[in-house]
């Protein structure tokens, strides 16, 4: 049981890289303050796809 071998994980896994390049307008200088929405989107995105890869696999999530 890998870990490309499910749908969930591998929507769980486009989330999180999605998540973590969100991140990337917050880090930059000079960002317009609307930036804090896309920064609270990518934390959503991010936490959700750590949770689809997290329970994914059979068993108990740890």
């Amino acid at each position: 049981m890998g870990l490309f071998s499910s749908k969930k994980s591998i929507v769980g896994l486009v989330l999180m890289v999605v998540g973590v390049l969100g991140f990337l307008p917050g880090i930059l200088s000079g960002t317009p303050p609307v930036a804090t929405y896309v920064l609270v989107l990518a934390t959503a995105l991010l936490t959700l796809g750590t949770y689809l890869v997290g329970t994914s696999g059979s068993g108990r999530p740890v």
